[in-house]
């Protein structure tokens, strides 16, 4: 069986999920990606040069592709085979649910493009129930806008052939858990953006370093020419705090500084999974994650936050007593992510 993996978003997790497939699958793959640029043009005009640079590879029994590709465009302009082919789309994320900074910043075509993609799919895989869940509950909404002539079932339509399948992580690489001494290491290490909510993360360090409560502080994650400002307010206010700032260029480096924290902390107010806390946790660290999103559907009660002032506290008390926080050993909570789990069902569902 031959397949066609297609990402115009080629980085982060995309890219991680697509060669941890290409090393692992029994079958014979050919890949077509574009750089992780710039990410409304991918998604937007990917599909044009994506569908062009097709035409040069032999048919292919099954099509992968992502959430970012507009996949009956890519159909349209592509060779004709590709038609015949098994379609299957991965949503690592979708614009219809995704957080806007104000609603009249939506832009609704993205979220029809992806509608249309999974209507265009024989097969649908989501990362979490979460956000199988969330995305086709909000089709009602969306539907609700059209002037006139309103589709009916789409919701429906799109549950019945979903199904949930994480991205793995190569559990092998995360280094020996290791005994940790001295006050609690405090991990960041989701993107730097506004749907991370990174004000409450760090108003909590702030009020806790103002309680002379003591505490070590890095601050990894993907950050971009645009970040929020209290990333730079946070380095200057916390720089007695500050173990490692910044992203870390090379994976050997990122798993080094997961190995040596102790708690990584997500306030984010959008999470259709949470690939880097379950790296943290991997590591070692102790999550502390909010109790909504798609974190209650992995962490159990002792590991979830109510509010902001619920957040803050559990710092404190992490930070007063942080054996306690190191007693406990989180990692058994990843396990079933690790590739070896995953593989027999990615095979199967990769199966036309």
């Amino acid at each position: 069986m031959r397949i066609l993996i297609v990402e115009p978003y080629y980085g982060t997790s995309h890219r991680s999920l697509i060669e941890g497939l290409i090393n692992r699958l029994p079958f014979e793959t050919e890949l077509l990606t574009l750089s992780p640029r710039k990410w409304k043009w991918r998604m937007r005009g990917g599909a044009w040069i994506l569908g062009e640079t097709a035409k040069s590879i032999q048919p292919c029994d099954v099509i992968f592709v992502s959430d970012f590709l507009d996949l009956p465009a890519f159909l349209a302009l592509g060779p004709k085979w590709l038609r015949d082919a098994f379609k299957i789309v991965y949503f690592h994320e979708n614009q219809l649910s995704y957080p806007a900074r104000n609603e009249d910043e939506r832009d609704i075509h993205f979220a029809l493009t992806n509608v249309e993609t999974a209507l265009t799919a024989d097969r649908l895989i989501f990362n979490s129930l979460f956000h199988l869940e969330e995305f086709t509950g909000a089709i009602e909404g969306l539907v609700k806008k059209f002037p006139d002539y309103r589709p009916e079932g789409i919701a429906e339509k799109i549950y019945a052939k979903s199904c949930v399948i994480p991205v793995p992580l190569d559990l092998s690489e995360f280094l020996d858990w290791k005994p940790k001494r001295g006050p609690l290491s405090v991990l960041w290490n989701c993107r730097w953006e506004y749907d991370k909510a990174p004000e409450r993360f760090f108003k909590a360090l702030f009020n806790l370093s103002n309680s002379n409560l003591n505490f070590r502080l890095a601050v990894a994650g993907e950050s971009f020419q645009d970040y929020p400002e209290i990333f730079d307010e946070a380095k200057d206010k916390l720089a007695d705090k500050i173990t490692s700032w910044g992203f870390l260029e090379t994976r050997e480096n990122y798993l080094e500084l997961l190995a040596g924290c102790d708690v990584v902390v997500s306030t984010a107010i959008h999470e259709f999974f949470g690939i880097a806390i379950a790296e943290a946790v991997a590591a070692g660290c102790f999550p502390l994650v909010p109790n909504r999103l798609a974190y209650p559907e992995r962490y159990p009660k002792m590991f979830l936050y109510n509010s902001d002032d619920d957040l803050e506290k559990r710092l404190g008390d992490m930070m007063k007593d942080p054996d306690w926080t190191r007693r406990i050993d989180a990692r058994a909570l990843v396990t079933d992510l690790d590739w070896q789990e995953l593989l027999p069902a990615y095979i199967e569902i990769l199966k036309p």
